[in-house]
């Protein structure tokens, strides 16, 4: 363990468990349910309300082989071309055989699926796929629907939940083991203010970090909490470099920041064609699958028409699809477009890609398990080695659903315990981030690291980074323009925030080359002899950025960290992490 923690009070109350769950999304959600329908005492914490975290924005839907003709085989195939040579084969063959059996046993608990006229799950295309595979639910409201039935089912079983609470720290105990977490509720009720959930098993499913960006699809809640606590407990991170840009996000005009609305790939998938300005196609002849392609070539070549243009924004054009079909297949589509003046059924529709989805995350296992003994991650927090260099469509709902099964398994099978937690032997917290340098931090993180990225960019944004730590530090004072942060939610998110971007923009300052969603200007080809690896990062007692490269495209084995003695020094700068040998 590092030693290194938010600073917070001291914990006021406390909740004892057997496991706790953090995120009530598809992969959080679905291991609560599997841990207590097995017998153990089960606490679910959320940072907002249970059914508001980022699966109920997913639109497209959940891949699995369901359909006649389908194999996993083919949808591994399709996974692996997607992810550029960077997914580990073992955990996608885990996916795609468990999936179809893992979407099932989703219905059986209450998600009802859009079906066709003979009542088999209606299937559609997305980017990537070479076969229907994709099964939605109301339309274009896939995640809603399983948000709703998985929340139900929750409720159902009466598990405890804890709302409105922000995650802050793990907690361990003396050998370094997992020892539960603590953790602030907003508001007022029976649980106020930071207390702590004491479970031997800790399941971190906190979603994304899109608010690393100005533009992203991902709800204000996902600030990248969870890798953040993660680096502090001392895990293993790797690939954060590698964030997907969603292509056809809605463009609502120039400094828009925040949470856009998403164009699901599932409208390409019914055969929309991207245009320019003057209704020409330019996807045809790029790629065997045109606009199907996957994201990272369809989001690169949007920006190049913009750049070749001086847009931005290019246009979704579906309007041959016909009022009938806008209504009844892309509702929630039609509605978002009519409430920003845009109507699709008449006019094309303006996109541009904004921050979708992070395909890297904290390094698990083939069981979820971090390097930290009993913490575990689940979902888009989490890397398992899936999604490689670029997420596939609608794999990412898939990913929650099958390795929170397994997740929940290992604990059942393991049943962890755990000795007291040593919260009181840490030594000085870090310094806090002032809650407006959020802003700062996702306008540095957009025009440095964004879909474009350069090693001039990245450095520059590796400086501007390394002010607003040192003027959080008080190395730098009011010249950095942050002032003294106190404790609270909005100081803890921008803390999360700016050290998850100095991860991620060290890992691509490292990583030379352009590779699925990471584009690099100055490197525009991929170098498989030097970089077709993963970078695995980890924080040192000392706060040192550690890197090191896997020595194939395969993870290999997710070792446990040592708990070494805790120390204080400052973070280093993030252009100049160590990097070590791999073992």
């Amino acid at each position: 363990m590092t030693g290194i923690r938010l600073t917070a009070p001291a914990p006021g109350w406390s909740i004892d468990a057997d496991v706790v769950v953090v995120g009530s999304g598809v992969a959080g959600l679905t291991t609560a349910l599997r841990c207590a329908a097995a017998g153990l005492a089960t606490v679910v914490v959320t940072k907002a309300r249970l059914d508001d975290g980022s699966t109920r924005w997913a639109q497209g839907g959940i891949a699995a082989a369901l359909g006649d003709g389908d194999t996993p085989g083919q949808h591994l195939d399709d996974t692996l071309v997607a992810g550029a040579g960077l997914c580990d084969e073992d955990a996608v063959r885990t996916l795609v055989t468990e999936g179809p059996d893992a979407v099932r046993r989703l219905i059986e608990t209450g998600a009802h699926f859009d079906t066709t006229d003979s009542g088999d799950i209606a299937l559609t295309r997305e980017g990537g796929h070479h076969r229907r595979r994709i099964a939605h639910a109301g339309g274009d409201a896939t995640g809603a629907e399983i948000s709703r039935a998985l929340v139900e089912a929750v409720r159902e079983a009466a598990l405890h939940t804890v709302e409105n609470a922000l995650v802050l720290d793990l907690l361990t105990d003396a050998e370094g083991r997992t020892a539960g977490v603590t953790l602030h509720v907003m508001g007022e009720g029976q649980h106020d203010g930071v207390g702590a959930v004491r479970a031997p098993a800790v399941v971190l499913a906190t979603g994304g970090m899109g608010q690393v960006f100005s533009a992203t699809t991902n709800p204000a809640v996902s600030t990248g909490d969870g890798v953040a606590l993660a680096l502090r407990a001392g895990a293993e991170v790797s690939d954060l470099e590698f964030v997907q840009f969603h292509p056809t996000v809605l463009f609502l005009g120039a400094g828009s920041e925040g949470q856009q609305p998403l164009v699901s790939e599932a409208v390409r998938g019914e055969g929309a064609h991207l245009v320019d300005a003057s209704g020409t196609r330019f996807m045809a002849g790029q790629h065997e699958l045109a606009e199907l392609a996957p994201r990272d070539i369809v989001a690169k070549a949007i920006t190049r028409q913009m750049q070749l243009h001086g847009t931005e924004h290019m246009y979704l054009d579906a309007r041959h699809f016909g009022a009938e079909m806008w209504e009844q297949r892309f509702p929630t589509i039609l509605a978002a477009c009519r409430a920003n003046g845009i109507d699709p059924i008449t006019e094309p529709v303006p996109v541009a890609p904004a921050a979708h989805y992070a395909s890297g995350g904290i390094r698990t296992d083939l069981r979820g398990r971090t390097t930290v003994p009993g913490l575990y991650a689940c979902g888009e927090v989490a890397c398992t080695g899936v999604h490689g260099a670029n997420r596939l469509a609608s794999n990412s709902l898939l990913e929650g659903l099958v390795f929170a099964e397994r997740i929940a398994a290992d604990i059942v099978e393991d049943r962890p315990s755990a000795g007291a937690a040593t919260v009181g032997t840490l030594p000085a917290p870090s310094p806090l981030l002032a809650p407006e340098a959020r802003g700062t931090i996702q306008r540095i993180m957009t025009r440095g690291a964004g879909v474009l990225r350069s090693a001039e960019s990245l450095a520059a944004a590796a400086e501007e980074l390394e002010a607003l730590h040192n003027s959080a530090a008080g190395a730098a004072g009011a010249a950095a323009g942050a002032k003294a942060a106190v404790p609270g939610v909005e100081a803890w998110e921008a803390t999360n925030l700016l050290l998850v971007s100095r991860v991620l923009v060290a890992a691509a300052c490292l990583r030379e080359e352009t590779r699925g969603c990471h584009w690099r200007e100055d490197r525009p080809e991929p170098d498989d002899e030097n970089w077709r690896r993963h970078l695995v990062v980890r924080l040192t007692p000392e706060r040192e950025l550690v890197l090191r490269r896997t020595e194939t495209e395969a993870f290999g084995p997710v070792r446990p960290t040592q708990a070494p003695d805790c120390a204080a020094a400052p973070l280093i700068h993030p252009a100049d992490v160590t990097e070590e040998p791999s073992p």
